[in-house]
């Protein structure tokens, strides 16, 4: 049957445009609000799961943040997920979420990490005074925008740059390496590799 994906989003949906552009296999997608995302697969044709924080706590100090991420591992794991692809998702999920998915969750972040963390990467790029930054496609773990490195790409900072136009050509280049990472990762768990051997492959390409 092949390694079944979930790819999580929370917005418009442009990096899973991207993944099902490129024929990359999704299995399901998994949105933690009403969001642009969900009619991305609904129009391909991929099944879809809402697990809206709103049932929560919403966006207050009293979302449950560790019943919510226990409830989105267990609903994955019924539906016979392998495999999460975080894309723009925008709540941070507990250590049940991980375990429950032990280093196969993946994440692509708009910058070289480990600088710049955080959901203000680029204008903290931007900030600094950088030339360049980039795109990370990583392993995930509980410490936020932490783990293995798969892959990187470099993206010049200009001088006439704002957050904006900055952050849309790494999202150009996010859209093309997050798909091909996602297929390498895909491929080495079928063939029984690590998802680690994919960042050896990465450093040739």
């Amino acid at each position: 049957m092949g390694v079944r994906l979930c790819v999580l989003v929370s917005g418009s949906g442009t990096i899973l445009e991207a993944l099902i552009e490129q024929h990359v296999h999704v299995a399901l997608v998994g949105a933690d609000r009403p969001c642009r995302g969900l009619d991305v697969a609904a129009r391909a044709g991929v099944e879809t799961l809402l697990l809206d924080r709103a049932d929560y706590g919403g966006f207050s100090a009293d979302f449950d943040r560790a019943r919510y991420s226990k409830d989105l591992a267990t609903a994955l794991r019924e539906r016979g997920v392998d495999l999460v692809a975080m894309a723009g998702f925008g709540t941070v999920v507990t250590a049940a979420f991980h375990d429950a998915f032990p280093g196969r969750v993946l994440n692509t972040h708009p910058s070289l990490l480990p600088d710049f963390k955080g959901w203000h990467a680029v204008a903290q790029a931007l900030a600094s005074g950088v030339d360049e930054t980039g795109c990370t496609v990583h392993v995930a773990t509980v410490e936020l925008d932490d783990g293995p490195i798969l892959a990187q790409r470099r993206v010049a900072v200009r001088a006439d740059d704002s957050e904006a136009s900055l952050h849309e050509r790494i999202k150009g280049v996010e859209r093309v390496l997050y798909p091909m990472v996602v297929t390498r990762v895909m491929a080495a768990l079928d063939e029984g590799r690590s998802v680690a051997s994919v960042a050896r492959e990465m450093e040739n390409v």
